[in-house]
């Protein structure tokens, strides 16, 4: 049995960021929250691998810890190596970001260590971005990237589009992780057939109805 996804409120997501635009780590945040990548996928992410003009963005790296020592290695399945777009908004954010050090490769540099930002520390300032914007504290930062599939199923993004963003191996195990969200776009899609229907039925008093005896 599957466990209930959490998911960051959409009427909570302005307040999630207003919050890490304080703490001063708005960039990381917004990335994760437009894109759905996973942690080691983010913090692994290097100025190269964004096209400024063409918006697009290369996934093709992870880091983890290996006896205690953040090691960067290669994504474990063929699926999570992609290429996404992300909006204008988050290039202008990324860009105002490395112009804070123009000189670092690292999209994102850990201001204690110049390096990769470890994805135990962006878990723990999580917590902290949850806890001041008085949301639940048990939603995971993998919970992010639920809440980017989400918001992108709800905003008519198809699922197989969804799939390759989130670098997913089928549209089918996207559509069945989000079955949750896929249902009420259903129902919105049946009560627009069912209206479709209405329109296209002639009207009340053109049709005959046929009394129950007189058919059999």
């Amino acid at each position: 049995e599957k466990k209930e996804m959490k998911i960051i409120p959409p009427e909570k997501v302005g307040a999630y960021l207003r919050e890490a635009e304080k703490y001063g780590v708005l960039p990381i945040f917004y990335l994760e929250l437009t894109s759905g990548l996973r942690r080691g996928e983010l913090v692994a992410l290097l100025w190269e691998d964004l096209d400024v003009e063409s918006r697009i963005l290369t996934v093709n790296k992870q880091i983890g810890r290996v006896d205690g020592e953040l090691v960067v290695s290669v994504p474990k399945t063929q699926n999570s190596v992609r290429k996404l777009t992300v909006p204008r908004q988050v290039v202008d954010i990324l860009v105002a970001e490395h112009e804070k050090h123009p000189d670092s490769p690292y999209m994102f540099m850990s201001p204690k260590t110049g390096g990769y930002w470890s994805p135990e520390s962006v878990g723990r300032i999580h917590k902290k971005l949850l806890a001041y914007a008085d949301i639940d504290t048990s939603v995971r930062f993998h919970d992010l990237r639920h809440t980017f599939a989400t918001l992108a199923v709800q905003s008519g993004v198809d699922v197989k589009t969804l799939a390759s963003m989130l670098g997913h191996y089928s549209a089918g195990f996207t559509l069945d992780t989000y079955t949750h969200v896929t249902g009420k776009m259903q129902l919105g899609a049946a009560d627009k057939i069912g209206g479709f229907m209405d329109t296209a039925m002639p009207e009340k008093s053109e049709c005959k109805i046929i009394p129950f005896e007189r058919v059999v």
